[in-house]
C-alpha cells in the first residue's frame, strides 16, 4: 500500500509562539506568516463578535499568498462583566487586570476562522476561568516576570499564571491561545482524513 500523500501545511496568520506549540502538539503540519492586519480592541462591545472578526480579518489578509492551503485565523480576548481585556500596555496596566480579575471568574473566547479559496468558516470558542483572590504581593511578584507581556489579560495559563487560577471549565488549550477542539472538529468535517481527524 502505498503512503498517503503529506498533507497541506496549514497555514497559521499568527506569529503567537503559544499557537505554534498548540499546531505542534496536535501534530498538525504548519506555516506561519505574520497577518497583515492591525486589530484594536474596543474596551466594551460585543466581544464575540469582536474576536470572530479579528480572526476573519487576520486569515484573509494573508489569503492571497496561500495558493491552496487552508489558512488559520486566530484571536482571543478576555472578558469580565462585557469588558474586553486586551493585551496590557505596560506594567502598571498588567497590575490593574489582575486585579480586576482576582477572585473573579472571566471568560476567555477565542474566534477562529478557517478558509480556502472555496469556502470559509468562522466560529468561536468560550471557556470559564476563575481567579483566586490574589494579594498584592502576589500581584507584584506576577507582574516582575514580565510574563503578562502580549497576553490578553495579562497572564499566562501555561506558564505561571496557572498559579492565580482557582479552576477553568472547557477548552484548556483555548486559554493559552488557540481553541484547539473546535479546530480539530472544523478539520475533521471539512478535511476528512487528510490531517489525521474525521
Amino acid at each position: 500500500m502505498a503512503d498517503a500523500p503529506p498533507s497541506p501545511p496549514l497555514l497559521l496568520a499568527s506569529t503567537s509562539p503559544q499557537r505554534k506549540a498548540i499546531l505542534e502538539q496536535l501534530h498538525i503540519p504548519f506555516d506561519v506568516v505574520a497577518p497583515k492586519y492591525e486589530e484594536e480592541t474596543p474596551g466594551d462591545g460585543d466581544a464575540l463578535q469582536v474576536v470572530r472578526e479579528h480572526a476573519r480579518a487576520k486569515a484573509r489578509s494573508v489569503a492571497d499568498i496561500a495558493e491552496d492551503r487552508p489558512v488559520v485565523g486566530v484571536d482571543t480576548a478576555v472578558v469580565l462583566d462585557g469588558r474586553i481585556f486586551g493585551k496590557p500596555a505596560n506594567a502598571s496596566d498588567a497590575e490593574q487586570m489582575l486585579e480586576e480579575l482576582s477572585g473573579k471568574t472571566h471568560v476567555v473566547v477565542s474566534g477562529l476562522c478557517l478558509l480556502t479559496p472555496g469556502w470559509e468558516e468562522v466560529e468561536h470558542e468560550a471557556t470559564q476561568v476563575a481567579f483566586r483572590e490574589l494579594t498584592p504581593r502576589e500581584l507584584g511578584t506576577y507582574v516582575a516576570t514580565r510574563e503578562w507581556e502580549g497576553r490578553a489579560g495579562g497572564y499566562a495559563i501555561q506558564g505561571r499564571g496557572a498559579s492565580l487560577v482557582r479552576f477553568i471549565e472547557g477548552d484548556y488549550l483555548n486559554v493559552v491561545g488557540l481553541p484547539a477542539a473546535l479546530l480539530v472538529r472544523l478539520l475533521a468535517e471539512r478535511f476528512s482524513g487528510v490531517y489525521g481527524f474525521g
